[in-house]
């Protein structure tokens, strides 16, 4: 656990308390951020963007990291509503891809983890092709039954 790098100046108070509340909880948990990365679904260099305000942390980082260093309850929830404010404070950086809305989107989208994000496209489900297999063991099983039925009888 070194010591951190300084904070920007111009960051609105929200995100500073809510980046200095998690850089508090994180160094109570006595791990490195490789250590950290390995305990949750987010890399040592997501903590490290999100340790150092570069970039919001997804809600479920953050309730990994609450999980980790213990709280519960009315603390985890307290660390809720702080991602929320700071999320919605927090600075969009100008070389953002500009959505159609006129809003910035950051690499990886803060309220969500990469396996919940919407995709690109529509995904191939795997039910079609689980229906196919099941009807093709549905007919092999009938057509060993006919054919024993035959060879019995």
């Amino acid at each position: 656990m070194g010591a951190w790098q300084p904070l920007p100046d111009d960051l609105p108070p929200e995100v500073r308390h809510f980046v200095e509340q998690l850089r508090t909880l994180k160094d109570s948990t006595g791990l490195s951020l490789v250590a950290l990365g390995a305990k949750t679904a987010y890399s040592k260099s997501s903590w490290h963007r999100y340790l150092n305000a570069t970039q919001p942390p997804p809600r479920q980082a953050v309730a990994a990291l609450c999980r980790i260093a213990g709280l519960a309850g009315t603390d985890a929830e307290r660390f809720g509503v702080r991602w929320e404010l700071a999320v919605q404070a927090w600075p969009k950086p100008a070389s953002l891809p500009v959505r159609p809305d006129g809003g910035q989107e950051y690499e990886d989208d803060p309220t969500l983890p990469w396996w919940d994000a919407p995709p690109d496209r529509a995904p191939q489900t795997p039910g079609g092709r689980l229906l196919r297999y099941a009807l093709v063991l549905l007919v092999a099983l009938l057509a060993v039954g006919v054919l024993a039925a035959v060879t019995l009888g």
